[in-house]
């Protein structure tokens, strides 16, 4: 048996489906391994959209996803969807091609030292000098992709070590499955005492929830001790939107309606909060505000997050022990109607809107219409990713995924490639702009070629808005973000997607409807009018609490 062979057993018996990747010179030996094999290698039109399906895979399974690339310029393309999927905490393994061992100690074709590269993207990397290791390194690196906190590792394989026919019998280790502890129970006790002794709990609602299948539990602890809950970009569907005690999205960097409920707040329940996301300064900037810091881990040190308690441990759990020991608690939450109030109108006034080009806020109202509770959107990002965030609201967890992490450009269309595998009888619409759609807008013919029917909805204004919108906010002025663009609708075309195009108000219902009856690979191309983007900022601005 090869190493190589070796290598793609022990990945099987792991259960990984898919190998999402471009094949490359030095990792021939490890194709080869894969004729016959039950994983399924989907070919990628570039290493960071492979990496970026391998990630999404990963948020939505809780199965890492596996990507793999060649060495050098394969292996560096590869590392940007790497480095998102370790800062989202979604759970993947890379794998790359690698030089010969006996050309690594000196300057050589392609080759870089990708254990040094990787290391601060990953939770843990290694490279195999050696077969008998494979089964240890593999159940290592689904580990601790998987455990706690999760993330990316990765396995370096040097082509000549991939070829090389082992001298003993190795086999697979056993799985071990994953243990979380609890908290024990003084420290539940503390964390209620908390709780009934504050006058205006605010739950922060993080990622964290839906990585714990927690959202039940939530949902009786807020019931019962009558707290609201704002969640973060990737919390988002921690809580349905129609719960009265949902104060929907919180997570852009100035004022929003929610800025008073954290204004008003004497407690703040973070709970599964991934502080790469959303930075406390944003919404605790006097640091005034008490922590119960409910998670897997301890959160990160930072100034403006003060925790008093810690109650770490299986979040599923730990919400379930509280909420027994909670007393029922009423509360004058008045003010959780104002928030929701205000920020429902913003939704509700722009249904009937019939301008062109099209304001985002119609655009997002017509989107959330016609898809159903557990259909999925992929946000890229951008300046849509804002609105998106904002005011696309959702009913169940990971049924809006934004990457707000690393917050990489041209995750979305090969986001929503993986989302169809993973839920083939669910809507997937991938949300782009023009710039970020350009990364990775090839994957239309993977998209194609395996015949799934994902929705492209482009919003196009020719430049990047999210970048325009900041400099308009800071100098009042716009500096080189104006770009040409193809004729979207021939490209699509081009690539075998049904393509149409939005070309007055009104027409964007219709055409999603029209979309999902198809039931084939169809791409939108929306003008939208980015105007709305000052006037948000400005009524924003205006906000006092």
């Amino acid at each position: 048996m090869r190493v190589a062979e070796l290598l793609v057993k022990c990945l099987e018996h792991e259960g990984v489906e898919y190998i999402f990747g471009v094949p490359g010179e030095e990792n021939i030996d490890f194709m080869d391994a894969l004729l016959g094999s039950s994983i399924e290698f989907i070919v990628t039109r570039h290493e960071t959209s492979a990496a970026f399906m391998a990630g999404t895979y990963g948020r939505l399974t809780g199965k890492p996803g596996v990507c793999l690339a060649t060495l050098g310029p394969g292996a560096t393309n590869l590392l940007t969807g790497v480095a998102n999927a370790n800062m989202d905490l979604s759970p993947l393994i890379a794998i790359t091609g690698q030089a010969g061992l006996e050309r690594q100690h000196k300057i050589s074709h392609q080759y870089y030292d990708l254990v040094s590269i990787y290391d601060p993207v990953t939770k843990w990397n290694t490279q195999i000098k050696t077969g008998e290791i494979i089964p240890e390194v593999v159940r290592k690196a689904v580990q601790v992709a998987t455990q706690s906190k999760p993330g990316a590792t990765h396995i370096d394989l040097p082509e000549d070590i991939a070829a090389m026919e082992m001298e003993m019998e190795a086999t697979p280790l056993e799985i071990i499955d994953h243990s979380l502890s609890e908290a024990g129970d003084q420290v539940v006790q503390q964390a209620v005492k908390m709780i009934e002794q504050a006058k205006h709990p605010l739950i922060l609602a993080g990622n964290g929830i839906t990585r714990g299948n927690a959202s039940d539990s939530l949902k009786a602890l807020i019931e019962k001790a009558n707290i609201p809950v704002v969640h973060t970009f990737m919390g988002k569907g921690a809580i349905s939107w129609k719960n009265t005690l949902s104060l929907l999205t919180a997570g852009l960097g100035g004022k929003d309606y929610i800025t008073c409920g954290f204004n008003h707040s004497d407690l703040i329940l973070a709970i599964g909060f991934d502080i790469a996301e959303y930075p406390p300064k944003n919404w605790n900037p006097e640091a005034a505000t008490p922590i119960l810091h409910i998670d897997t881990e301890e959160a990160e040190t930072d100034a403006n997050y003060p925790v008093t308690l810690n109650v770490l441990g299986d979040i599923n759990t730990n919400l379930k022990k509280l909420t027994d020991q909670l007393s029922s608690i009423e509360r004058n939450n008045d003010w959780v109607a104002n928030v929701r109030k205000d920020a429902l109108d913003e939704y509700e006034h722009f249904k009937e809107d019939e301008s062109f080009p099209i304001k985002p806020q119609k655009i997002v109202s017509d989107l959330r219409s016609v898809l159903n509770d557990e259909d999925i959107v992929i946000s890229d990002v951008g300046a849509h990713k804002m609105w998106m965030a904002r005011m696309y609201h959702t009913a169940q967890p990971n049924t809006c995924l934004i990457s707000n992490g690393l917050a990489s450009m041209g995750v979305a269309v090969p986001g929503a490639i993986a989302a169809k595998m993973v839920h083939p009888h669910r809507h997937v619409v991938a949300v782009c702009g023009d710039g970020s759609f350009q990364m990775t807008g090839a994957e239309l013919e993977t998209a194609k070629r395996l015949n799934l029917p994902i929705i492209v909805l482009l919003w196009r204004d020719e430049g990047y808005g999210l970048i325009e919108w900041h400099q308009q906010k800071k100098f009042k002025r716009s500096s080189h973000i104006k770009f040409g663009n193809p004729d979207f609708i021939q490209l699509a075309k081009a690539y075998g997607f049904e393509a149409i195009q939005i070309q007055k108000g009104g027409e964007l219902i219709p055409a999603l409807e029209k979309a999902i009856s198809l039931n084939k690979p169809v791409f939108i191309d929306c003008p939208v009018d980015y105007r709305e983007n000052m006037k948000l900022t400005e009524k924003l601005d205006d906000i006092h609490c």
